[in-house]
């Protein structure tokens, strides 16, 4: 079982005056498959395979009311890909560049900017996100992970109301 075996021929042809001895030998392949089982079930049974990556969401009960000065809530509406406006209380929403025209992948440096600044500013800030049904989720899952990366952990999802105030 599981032998290689080589023939001990002899030569056939024009060459059969030159004879030349062979060796016959076999090898026995069954510890070789053996080994290789085994190292298999091991590396199978001790692999750490990846994780999904999630996000925890703390949500609080819908009976629960908070009450928030208007001045320590920010909102922040995400209109379309890439744009956006912000507005703190009951000023009027100003535009800003979600990423970097050069660059999709990272939020723009203007949007971290401003919300170290803000946050920095009032210690009790909550940031409200709205996200319209023309944005992308990515655009919602960047912000929620540039929130994380800045240690901002007061911030809320809501309803998109399209009723912005222009300057």
């Amino acid at each position: 079982m599981g032998m290689v075996d080589s023939p001990n021929g002899e030569s056939r042809g024009r060459r059969a005056r030159q004879k030349r001895k062979r060796i016959g030998f076999h090898i026995d392949m069954t510890p070789m498959v053996d080994v290789a089982f085994l190292l298999l079930t091991f590396f199978m049974l001790t692999t750490t395979f990846s994780r999904a990556n999630t996000m925890e969401i703390n949500i609080p009960p819908e009976e629960t009311e908070v009450k928030i000065a208007e001045m320590n809530v920010m909102t922040f509406r995400i209109v379309e890909e890439g744009q956006a406006y912000w507005s703190i209380g009951e000023a009027a929403p100003q535009e800003i560049a979600m990423y970097d025209e050069s660059e999709a992948i990272e939020l723009s440096k203007g949007l971290r900017k401003l919300l170290q600044e803000e946050t920095r500013k009032n210690s009790k800030l909550v940031i409200v996100v709205k996200l319209s049904g023309k944005a992308k989720y990515k655009n919602l899952i960047d912000l929620i992970d540039e929130f994380n990366l800045l240690k901002i952990e007061r911030f809320s999802l809501d309803d998109f109301t399209a009723r912005m105030k222009r300057r």
